[in-house]
This record gives structure tokens, C-alpha cells and sequence, in this order.
């Protein structure tokens, strides 16, 4: 999600001229064309088969992260996924939920277990004040996927890992770094750019009042104001949301708004949005490197991308560059904006089912 656009242009104005080629932010979050598929299906409060609280040991303190599985009664050969959040603002396990139960209750030859986690320092795991970045996300991950106690240490080397956005790229760089060996990898609306430096560039003076911003939001007392200017407070969610994060504003339920304005106000909630807005959880800094990281895999894990229709035009721009590129072994285009997994589940599931049968089944 990106922040108040007032309040973030207030704070970064004095860095933008009037004869910059960075477009203001306010006219990065206008998109006129809505999605115009069908309407969602209904989404009920799914409940996990079980959750629970996994320990992720950085820098010697234990941080606790939250967990939840989602199966069908007992099964032979089950097939395990790994779904982790979109990282922004306000993620959370629950944009993943009607995928996972879609996915697990279907029949089929094979059947799924989904194991959804939340990222440290968001949703419902605990919140340090560590200095996040993307490499300590990706510290998270390999010990999630390598761990002997990790709630997916038993999927017999037969993993799928399933990620949105910035997710979704940081388990493609430790992918291809050799860190973690999924048997698939799906991306869905990857990205790989922060709110800020998406909208106003990394130019040294905007990395400068980055720093100055990331700085203000992580501060004792002045940090929780600036914070709940730019992100905790429901008419900014709201906004955010209807702007950019879903396709059809109608989509956006007082329900949601609420349920992601409580995550905001949890003891640390400020400290990853302060890395992820000004750019620090961006796993490359090029659509070169973005590209160059699915390459790594050509050959060796499947890889399913799924892009938007109605992304926010930066955004989309760089999924698109995925279509045909090397690496990528397969490109579909679901409704949806940022967050189809939430927005659209079936559609996501649909094709995410179709892509499990056939990477699982061929034993790639």
C-alpha cells in the first residue's frame, strides 16, 4: 500500500521541482479504469485446521511468528504450499484464506495442504524494532524453509512456495541465490519497488529524505503521529485500498477497513511500513535485476506469474515484463489490482490449482 498521498508529498515536496520527470503522487495513485469482471465470490470467515507460533531467531532474539494450516481431513499423498503475504502496511494471513481452502477442498489425484505465514514484524507475528530490510526477510525465509522445526519442515523437498508482491520477489532472490529449493515458485502480482521510490525515483536527495522519513516514523512519540497520518487511520486505508490495492472500489467493505486498521495498531506496528515505504524491503533496484533474478531459475523451478488487470500503471508495467521472459514458465492475467489474492481468491485459485497439477504431477 502506498501512503497519504498529502502527507507523503508534503514531507518529500521540497526534493521535487517543477521540471522533474517524477510524476506527483497523487497522480500516481488516479486509475480510471476499473476492473469490469465479475464481482468476487462471497468470502466467508474460513477457519484454519490449525495454528500456532513458530520461533525465528535473528541476531540472537527470538521473534515469534504467527502460522496457520489449511487441509482436508487426512489424505494420502498430500502436496504441501507455502503462502506468505503481500508485504505492505497492512498484511496478513487473511488475504490468502479463500485461496488455500479453494485450493485443499478440491478433488483431485493430488490433494494440498496450505501452511499460511505471517512476516515477522507484520500481521499477527510479533513486532521488533529490528532494522528491516530486504535481506533480513529473506534471513526469515530461508530459516522458515530449512528450519528442522518449521511448521512446512515436513514437505519432503516437494514445496510450492506462493507469494504476492514484494513476497513474491524476495522467494525468487533466495531462490536463485541457492538458499531455498521450492519445487515451484508462483508470483502473484510480483513487484519489487517501495510506495516512495516507485513514485519519486532513488536519486541521492530522495534517499536522503528517505532516511530522514524512515527515521521520523521509527522515533519514540513522533514516530506513532507521523504513523497514523500516513498509514494508521481508516479513511487513509480506506483511500489506499479503493485507489490502488483493490480493482473495483465497490470491493472495499467497512469489514476489510477495519480488520487492517486494528493490524495497525498493534504494539511495533510501525516499524516495518517505516523500511517498506521508503524503500528498504526492495529486493532489486532495477527491472534489469527484477528480470535477471526469474532468469537464475530458467531451467530448474517452475515459475507461474500472475499478473493484473487493473494494477496501478508502474506496477503492472513491470509484471508485463515478465511475459515471455526467461525463467518465467508460465504468464496468466487475473481481475484484481495489488491484491487479487483477497479481491479476486477464485480466479487466483483457479489458476494456481491448474499450475500445482501440472508442475506437481509432472515431478518437476
Amino acid at each position: 500500500m502506498r501512503p497519504s498521498a498529502a502527507a507523503a508529498a508534503a514531507f518529500l515536496a521540497p526534493a521535487v521541482t517543477a521540471s522533474s520527470r517524477l510524476v506527483p503522487l497523487r497522480r500516481a495513485r488516479r486509475f480510471a479504469v476499473r476492473c469490469v469482471a465479475a464481482p468476487p465470490a462471497p468470502k466467508p470467515a474460513y477457519s484454519p485446521s490449525k495454528t500456532g507460533k513458530w520461533q525465528w531467531t535473528f541476531e540472537d532474539k527470538p521473534v515469534s511468528v504467527y502460522y496457520e494450516e489449511h487441509e482436508q481431513g487426512t489424505a494420502e499423498n498430500v502436496k504441501n504450499i507455502l503462502m506468505i503475504p503481500t508485504i505492505s502496511d497492512v498484511s496478513t494471513v487473511e488475504e490468502w484464506r479463500v485461496v488455500a481452502k479453494d485450493i485443499v477442498t478440491r478433488k483431485g489425484e493430488l490433494s494440498y495442504r496450505a501452511t499460511i505465514v505471517d512476516w515477522p514484524g507484520l500481521g499477527y507475528s510479533d513486532r521488533p524494532s529490528l532494522n528491516y530490510n530486504a535481506d533480513v526477510m529473506e534471513n526469515f525465509l530461508v530459516q522458515l524453509l530449512n528450519s528442522p522445526n518449521s511448521p512446512v519442515a515436513d514437505a519432503d523437498g516437494e514445496l510450492v512456495v506462493v507469494g504476492g508482491g514484494h513476497a513474491a520477489t524476495i522467494a525468487i532472490r533466495a531462490a536463485g541465490k541457492g538458499l531455498i529449493r521450492p519445487s515451484a515458485v508462483a508470483a502473484v502480482a510480483p513487484t519489487w519497488a517501495g510506495p516512495l521510490p516507485i513514485v519519486f525515483g532513488r536519486g541521492s536527495d530522495m534517499e536522503t529524505r528517505y532516511g530522514l522519513l524512515r527515521g521520523t516514523l521509527r522515533a519514540p512519540a513522533i514516530g506513532w503521529m507521523m504513523y497514523n497520518v500516513l498509514v494508521s487511520n481508516e479513511k487513509s486505508i480506506q483511500s489506499q485500498y479503493k485507489s490502488h490495492v483493490y480493482a473495483n472500489p465497490e470491493n472495499v467493505t467497512p469489514e476489510i477497513v477495519e480488520s487492517r486498521y486494528e493490524l495497525t495498531k498493534r504494539k511495533g506496528a510501525r516499524y516495518v511500513p517505516a523500511a517498506f515505504l521508503t524503500g528498504l524491503l526492495d529486493p532489486v533496484q532495477s527491472r534489469e535485476e527484477f528480470l535477471e533474478l526469474f532468469a537464475k531459475l530458467d531451467g530448474d523451478v517452475s515459475v507461474l506469474v500472475v499478473s493484473t488487470l487493473n494494477s496501478p500503471k508502474r506496477s503492472k508495467a513491470e509484471m508485463e515484463a515478465l511475459k515471455g521472459a526467461k525463467g518465467v514458465t508460465k504468464f496468466v492475467e487475473v481481475p484484481g489490482a495489488l491484491l487479487p489474492q483477497e479481491e479476486y481468491p477464485l480466479a487466483v485459485a483457479e489458476e494456481l490449482y491448474d499450475f500445482l497439477q501440472g508442475s506437481l504431477s509432472s515431478g518437476r
